[in-house]
Protein backbone atom coordinates (compact mmCIF):
# COMPACT_ATOMS: atom_id res chain seq x y z
CA UNK A 1 0.00 0.00 0.00
CA UNK A 2 1.26 3.49 -0.81
CA UNK A 3 -1.52 5.47 0.09
CA UNK A 4 -0.10 7.02 3.26
CA UNK A 5 1.57 11.10 2.88
CA UNK A 6 2.91 12.46 5.97
CA UNK A 7 2.31 16.22 4.86
CA UNK A 8 -1.25 15.49 6.56
CA UNK A 9 0.45 14.84 9.99
CA UNK A 10 4.22 16.22 9.88
CA UNK A 11 5.11 18.33 12.81
CA UNK A 12 2.20 16.82 14.90
CA UNK A 13 2.96 15.93 18.69
CA UNK A 14 4.40 12.19 17.65
CA UNK A 15 6.79 13.97 15.30
CA UNK A 16 7.69 16.31 18.06
CA UNK A 17 8.65 13.52 20.56
CA UNK A 18 10.27 10.96 17.75
CA UNK A 19 12.40 13.91 15.98
CA UNK A 20 13.32 15.31 19.22
CA UNK A 21 14.78 11.77 20.60
CA UNK A 22 16.24 11.28 17.11
CA UNK A 23 18.39 14.66 17.14
CA UNK A 24 19.59 14.35 20.58
CA UNK A 25 20.83 10.96 19.82
CA UNK A 26 22.61 12.25 16.34
CA UNK A 27 24.06 15.45 18.36
CA UNK A 28 25.72 12.85 20.88
CA UNK A 29 26.67 10.58 18.41
CA UNK A 30 28.78 14.02 16.27
CA UNK A 31 30.38 15.09 19.03
CA UNK A 32 33.23 11.88 18.23
CA UNK A 33 35.23 12.78 15.40
CA UNK A 34 34.41 9.56 13.56
CA UNK A 35 31.77 9.36 11.07
CA UNK A 36 28.81 7.83 11.57
CA UNK A 37 25.82 6.30 9.23
CA UNK A 38 22.49 7.76 8.99
CA UNK A 39 20.02 4.87 7.22
CA UNK A 40 15.94 5.51 7.73
CA UNK A 41 13.92 2.83 6.06
CA UNK A 42 10.67 4.71 5.59
CA UNK A 43 11.31 8.19 4.64
CA UNK A 44 8.81 10.08 3.02
CA UNK A 45 9.57 13.52 1.26
CA UNK A 46 11.81 15.12 3.95
CA UNK A 47 10.27 18.61 3.29
CA UNK A 48 7.12 19.73 4.14
CA UNK A 49 4.90 23.04 4.62
CA UNK A 50 3.09 23.51 7.17
CA UNK A 51 0.61 26.14 5.69
CA UNK A 52 -0.06 23.57 3.18
CA UNK A 53 -3.73 22.34 2.49
CA UNK A 54 -3.18 19.28 3.52
CA UNK A 55 -1.63 20.22 6.76
CA UNK A 56 -4.07 22.93 7.63
CA UNK A 57 -7.21 20.64 7.26
CA UNK A 58 -5.83 17.88 9.94
CA UNK A 59 -4.45 20.83 12.20
CA UNK A 60 -1.99 18.61 13.98
CA UNK A 61 0.95 20.35 13.72
CA UNK A 62 -1.42 23.57 15.35
CA UNK A 63 -1.50 21.29 18.46
CA UNK A 64 2.33 20.18 17.89
CA UNK A 65 5.37 21.73 16.95
CA UNK A 66 3.71 25.28 16.61
CA UNK A 67 2.54 24.91 20.42
CA UNK A 68 5.57 23.78 21.94
CA UNK A 69 7.16 26.43 20.07
CA UNK A 70 4.72 29.00 21.39
CA UNK A 71 5.18 27.80 24.88
CA UNK A 72 8.86 27.45 24.67
CA UNK A 73 8.35 24.00 26.14
CA UNK A 74 12.15 23.15 24.31
CA UNK A 75 15.15 24.87 24.95
CA UNK A 76 16.22 27.45 22.31
CA UNK A 77 19.63 25.59 21.77
CA UNK A 78 18.02 22.10 21.82
CA UNK A 79 19.37 20.41 18.57
CA UNK A 80 15.88 19.44 17.27
CA UNK A 81 14.99 23.19 17.41
CA UNK A 82 18.29 23.89 15.94
CA UNK A 83 17.49 21.79 12.96
CA UNK A 84 14.35 23.22 12.35
CA UNK A 85 15.89 27.04 11.97
CA UNK A 86 18.32 25.99 9.97
CA UNK A 87 15.75 24.84 7.97
CA UNK A 88 13.66 27.64 8.17
CA UNK A 89 16.31 29.69 7.61
CA UNK A 90 16.50 28.29 3.94
CA UNK A 91 13.10 27.09 3.22
CA UNK A 92 10.52 29.53 5.07
CA UNK A 93 8.55 30.44 8.21
CA UNK A 94 6.31 27.47 7.78
CA UNK A 95 8.60 24.60 6.65
CA UNK A 96 8.80 21.86 8.66
CA UNK A 97 11.82 19.29 8.19
CA UNK A 98 10.96 14.90 8.31
CA UNK A 99 13.63 13.00 9.79
CA UNK A 100 16.06 12.88 6.83
CA UNK A 101 16.27 16.47 6.64
CA UNK A 102 16.81 16.81 10.19
CA UNK A 103 19.18 14.33 10.62
CA UNK A 104 21.27 15.51 7.44
CA UNK A 105 21.04 18.89 9.51
CA UNK A 106 22.64 17.55 12.65
CA UNK A 107 25.28 15.45 10.56
CA UNK A 108 28.56 16.24 9.13
CA UNK A 109 29.76 16.30 5.38
CA UNK A 110 31.67 13.13 6.71
CA UNK A 111 28.71 11.14 7.84
CA UNK A 112 27.15 9.21 5.09
CA UNK A 113 22.53 9.11 4.44
CA UNK A 114 21.03 6.73 3.33
CA UNK A 115 17.69 6.82 2.93
CA UNK A 116 14.46 4.71 1.41
CA UNK A 117 11.02 5.46 0.36
CA UNK A 118 8.78 3.40 -2.30
CA UNK A 119 6.02 5.90 -3.05
CA UNK A 120 6.47 7.62 -6.30
CA UNK A 121 5.73 11.39 -5.50
CA UNK A 122 7.50 10.86 -2.15
CA UNK A 123 10.50 9.70 -3.29
CA UNK A 124 10.62 12.28 -6.08
CA UNK A 125 10.13 15.60 -3.83
CA UNK A 126 12.68 13.41 -1.30
CA UNK A 127 15.49 12.94 -3.71
CA UNK A 128 14.93 16.79 -4.44
CA UNK A 129 15.07 17.76 -1.06
CA UNK A 130 18.12 16.06 -0.02
CA UNK A 131 20.36 16.85 -2.76
CA UNK A 132 21.81 19.16 -1.24
CA UNK A 133 23.52 16.75 1.19
CA UNK A 134 25.06 14.40 -0.91
CA UNK A 135 22.57 11.49 0.67
CA UNK A 136 21.57 7.87 -0.99
CA UNK A 137 17.88 7.64 -1.87
CA UNK A 138 16.44 4.64 -3.47
CA UNK A 139 13.58 3.51 -4.21
CA UNK A 140 13.46 0.40 -2.25
CA UNK A 141 11.32 -1.28 0.21
CA UNK A 142 13.37 0.67 3.53
CA UNK A 143 13.70 -3.45 4.82
CA UNK A 144 15.33 -4.87 1.72
CA UNK A 145 17.70 -1.61 1.99
CA UNK A 146 18.62 -2.24 5.30
CA UNK A 147 19.72 -5.72 4.89
CA UNK A 148 21.45 -5.05 1.50
CA UNK A 149 23.36 -1.66 3.55
CA UNK A 150 23.81 -4.01 7.05
CA UNK A 151 26.36 -3.61 8.64
CA UNK A 152 27.27 -0.32 6.99
CA UNK A 153 30.71 1.86 6.36
CA UNK A 154 31.37 3.76 8.19
CA UNK A 155 29.81 0.99 11.01
CA UNK A 156 29.22 2.98 13.77
CA UNK A 157 25.87 4.43 13.32
CA UNK A 158 22.03 5.00 13.63
CA UNK A 159 18.86 3.64 11.52
CA UNK A 160 15.49 5.06 12.16
CA UNK A 161 12.17 2.43 11.48
CA UNK A 162 9.27 4.40 10.72
CA UNK A 163 6.57 2.84 8.94
CA UNK A 164 3.03 3.76 8.50
CA UNK A 165 2.05 0.54 9.81
CA UNK A 166 -0.90 0.88 7.12
CA UNK A 167 0.45 -2.34 5.99
CA UNK A 168 -0.86 -4.52 9.53
CA UNK A 169 1.93 -7.27 8.79
CA UNK A 170 4.39 -4.85 10.22
CA UNK A 171 3.80 -4.94 13.93
CA UNK A 172 4.30 -9.21 13.23
CA UNK A 173 7.86 -8.77 10.94
CA UNK A 174 9.45 -6.32 12.99
CA UNK A 175 10.48 -7.69 15.89
CA UNK A 176 12.22 -10.13 14.14
CA UNK A 177 13.69 -7.46 11.54
CA UNK A 178 15.29 -5.68 14.29
CA UNK A 179 16.84 -8.76 15.82
CA UNK A 180 18.27 -9.84 12.34
CA UNK A 181 19.39 -6.31 11.64
CA UNK A 182 20.58 -6.27 15.65
CA UNK A 183 23.05 -9.69 14.70
CA UNK A 184 24.25 -8.43 11.79
CA UNK A 185 25.19 -4.78 13.11
CA UNK A 186 25.58 -5.10 16.98
CA UNK A 187 26.97 -1.75 17.39
CA UNK A 188 24.16 -0.04 15.34
CA UNK A 189 21.91 2.11 17.22
CA UNK A 190 18.16 0.86 15.93
CA UNK A 191 15.37 3.39 17.06
CA UNK A 192 11.80 1.95 16.34
CA UNK A 193 9.01 4.71 16.24
CA UNK A 194 5.29 3.23 16.23
CA UNK A 195 1.76 4.45 17.18
CA UNK A 196 -0.20 3.88 20.50
CA UNK A 197 -3.94 3.26 18.88
CA UNK A 198 -6.81 2.43 20.81
CA UNK A 199 -6.74 -0.70 19.43
CA UNK A 200 -3.36 -1.80 21.48
CA UNK A 201 -1.86 -3.03 17.84
CA UNK A 202 1.51 -2.11 19.22
CA UNK A 203 1.73 -4.49 22.46
CA UNK A 204 2.58 -7.80 21.00
CA UNK A 205 5.03 -6.41 18.74
CA UNK A 206 6.74 -5.16 22.16
CA UNK A 207 6.45 -7.88 23.89
CA UNK A 208 8.02 -9.53 21.01
CA UNK A 209 10.63 -7.21 21.27
CA UNK A 210 11.60 -7.77 25.10
CA UNK A 211 11.60 -11.44 24.50
CA UNK A 212 14.52 -10.56 22.84
CA UNK A 213 16.57 -9.17 25.14
CA UNK A 214 18.14 -6.48 23.37
CA UNK A 215 21.23 -4.61 24.70
CA UNK A 216 20.40 -0.99 26.29
CA UNK A 217 16.95 -0.96 25.42
CA UNK A 218 14.62 2.24 26.12
CA UNK A 219 11.30 2.33 25.70
CA UNK A 220 9.68 5.87 25.93
CA UNK A 221 6.08 6.43 25.79
CA UNK A 222 3.75 9.99 25.43
CA UNK A 223 0.08 9.83 25.31
CA UNK A 224 -2.28 13.06 23.51
CA UNK A 225 -5.66 13.41 22.87
CA UNK A 226 -7.10 12.15 19.35
CA UNK A 227 -6.08 14.65 16.69
CA UNK A 228 -10.46 15.00 15.68
CA UNK A 229 -13.31 12.61 16.64
CA UNK A 230 -12.85 8.89 15.91
CA UNK A 231 -8.89 9.09 14.86
CA UNK A 232 -7.30 6.24 16.86
CA UNK A 233 -3.66 7.40 17.97
CA UNK A 234 -3.81 8.57 21.14
CA UNK A 235 0.12 8.46 21.99
CA UNK A 236 3.72 7.52 20.30
CA UNK A 237 6.19 5.61 21.41
CA UNK A 238 9.79 5.15 20.45
CA UNK A 239 11.94 1.64 20.69
CA UNK A 240 15.71 2.13 21.00
CA UNK A 241 18.35 -0.72 20.45
CA UNK A 242 22.23 0.54 22.28
CA UNK A 243 20.17 3.63 23.34
CA UNK A 244 23.48 6.72 23.34
CA UNK A 245 24.31 8.26 26.72
CA UNK A 246 21.56 10.84 27.08
CA UNK A 247 18.52 9.72 25.62
CA UNK A 248 16.85 8.72 28.85
CA UNK A 249 17.45 12.21 29.71
CA UNK A 250 15.71 13.17 26.87
CA UNK A 251 12.93 11.27 27.40
CA UNK A 252 12.55 12.57 30.77
CA UNK A 253 12.41 15.76 29.63
CA UNK A 254 10.04 14.93 26.65
CA UNK A 255 7.55 13.78 29.75
CA UNK A 256 7.58 17.33 31.27
CA UNK A 257 6.96 18.90 27.93
CA UNK A 258 3.46 16.34 26.98
CA UNK A 259 2.85 16.56 30.46
CA UNK A 260 2.63 20.84 30.40
CA UNK A 261 0.54 20.60 26.76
Amino acid sequence: MLSYQHIYHAGNLADVQKHALLCTMLDYMTRKDKPISYLETHAGRGLYQLDAPESIKTGEAAAGIDLVLARNLLPADHPYLQALSLVRDTHGARAYPGSPLLAAECLRPQDRIHLAELHPQENAALTYAMSPYGAHVVKQDGFQMAHALTPPDPRRGLILIDPSYEIKADYDAIPKFIGQIHRKWNVGIIALWYPILTSGAHRPMLAALKAQDLPKTLRHEVAFPPARDGHRMIGSGMFIVNAPFGTADEAARLDRVFSAL
